[in-house]
């Protein structure tokens, strides 16, 4: 179980409150598509309510009127999406500046506006523009509506239902910045790592009863950046922007560096994201290595959409000895729909179950469940969270033979891993 839980990380998780929600990380992308939607509707709405032929939202950028959003009667229409002229040879700035009025009923009949030439080669008939101004006062760009008629039906009335739809498209606007600018920030911190390694690399003792020996060690990663915040939410980070294969496979190369470290008959967790087997990319960073001392974990916090492929995807990893492991059995519905689907060859009980086995029969019933499942599908049972000699007890008497947890052993750098070993041996 990797540092994305607080439990392995040898010290209480550290809550940085000054962080950006997670909510506006987790929804990033939804938000954009759910942003973008509510707005073409709001264009449409407004256009369609005031019999306008084009409705668009403009920002204005680097001196020019970038055209994001816009909402046509016609399938041809005269400007489009992402494209841009020069802002002072716009209608949009002229309104913001006060040269031309946000309520135009004929352009033609307008001095001002028969200053632009787009003026006569649209033509341009009615017009309303109103600025859209952000909640701390900066200029984003304008709403607009036009049509190539002239419209003396147009009055102030009208105007001030734009105004109310601009104060409502500029909360949309501004929420969508702080999503982007909230992404941006976490790809820089997470680039930051990737760049500059600035990732260690702990193993915590996995412990055989049986045979009275360390057998294996899991592998969890120690983050030497800012941010100070839990291993957790930088693997969750790095997945909301994209570069969750490229952090996880950094800390697969530097286990892979270790490994060599250990005794041959000692085994290395990697903690892995389902989607980074299905990719293809733990394979590829597995070449060369030694497969029959490499176990795959996977935490039942990480959904699995398609059991077959994953299982055809990583079938030649298990093939050559590759073992794959669930983690958190115990603590939600999905860690048993991984164990159904997965086949997995080590079981790993949740420390929700282990803590306090020796004092709750309902722990012990439903551990005794996994065990016995474990039993009749030939996989190995881990108890995680192991903290005190009477849970320790109350596991062997229940056969659980693999234990992890603090009672033997915090998570160490490699060189304590390989000597605990030797000293154990």
């Amino acid at each position: 179980m990797e540092a994305r839980d607080s439990y392995l990380s040898g010290e209480p998780p550290s809550l940085d409150l000054t962080t950006v929600p997670d909510i506006l990380l987790t929804q990033a992308r939804e938000n954009k598509a759910s942003i973008a939607k509510t707005l073409q509707n709001v264009l449409r709405l407004i256009r369609s309510h005031l019999d306008m032929e084009i409705a668009f939202i403009s920002e204005f950028r680097d001196g020019r009127r970038f055209f994001r959003y816009i909402d046509s009667k016609h399938e041809e229409t005269p400007i489009q999406v992402g494209g841009s002229g020069p802002l002072d040879e716009s209608y949009c700035q002229r309104v913001v500046d006060g040269r031309l009025p946000e309520l135009i009923t004929d352009a033609l009949q307008c001095p001002a506006a028969l200053e632009l030439e787009v003026t006569i080669a649209l033509p341009v008939g009615a017009h309303l523009s109103v600025p859209i101004r952000l909640g701390n006062g900066r200029l984003y760009g304008t709403f607009c509506c036009f049509s190539r008629e002239p419209d003396p039906t147009l009055v102030e009335r009208d105007l001030s239902l734009m105004r109310v739809f601009a104060e409502f498209v500029s909360q949309q606007i501004e929420q969508d910045l702080v999503a982007n600018q909230a992404r941006r920030e976490v790809t820089e911190r997470i680039l930051s790592v990737l760049n500059t390694s600035s990732i260690g690399i702990v193993y915590q003792p996995i412990y055989c009863v049986s045979q009275d020996r360390f057998i294996g060690f899991e592998s969890l990663t120690r983050f030497i950046a800012d941010p100070p915040q839990a291993p957790n939410v930088w693997f969750d980070e790095a997945q909301q922007v994209g570069l969750s294969e490229q952090l996880e496979m950094l800390v697969i190369s530097k286990v892979l560096q270790d490994m060599p470290q250990f005794p041959d008959d000692v085994y290395i967790t990697l903690n892995v994201a389902p989607e980074n087997i299905l990719s293809g990319a733990i394979t590829r960073s597995l070449v060369n290595a030694p497969l029959e001392r490499i176990v795959l974990e996977v935490t039942e916090h990480a959904p699995i959409d398609d059991y077959e492929t994953f299982e055809r995807t990583l079938f030649p990893l298990r093939d050559q000895g590759t073992r794959l492991a669930v983690d958190d059995a115990g603590a939600g519905y999905a860690s048993f729909r991984h164990i159904l689907n997965l086949k997995p060859d080590i079981i790993k009980l949740d420390m929700s179950l282990t803590r306090g086995i020796h004092l709750d029969a309902a722990r012990r019933a439903l551990a005794t469940a996994l065990i016995t499942f474990a039993g009749e599908t030939e996989s190995q049972i881990v108890a995680e969270g192991v903290e005190t000699i009477a849970e320790l007890e109350v596991l062997k008497k229940l056969r659980v033979n693999k234990v992890q947890g603090y009672l033997m052993g915090r998570p160490m750098p490699s060189s304590d891993a390989t000597a605990l070993v030797q000293t154990s041996s």
